[in-house]
């Protein structure tokens, strides 16, 4: 695959994901990625969106029960 960014070549590599909210940070490591090996761009595959956005809902709502709880 092409960068979408400079059209450099992409490479898969295991990548950290990163993700600030309020109320909590999430840092996951070892994601499978596609990398441009010129600007260092990185895309997920569908697979790995979806299990990301799965945690995200799921921190979010026990968070959410927490918040209620006290």
């Amino acid at each position: 695959m092409k960068c979408l960014m400079c059209e450099g070549d992409t490479e898969r590599q295991l990548v950290s994901y990163t993700i600030d909210r309020e109320g909590y940070h999430l840092y996951i490591e070892k994601i499978p990625a596609l990398v441009c090996m010129k600007c260092r761009e990185q895309y997920f595959e569908e697979k790995e969106v979806g299990l990301i956005q799965e945690m995200i809902q799921s921190i979010e709502e026990k968070l959410e029960n927490i918040t209620t709880a006290a």
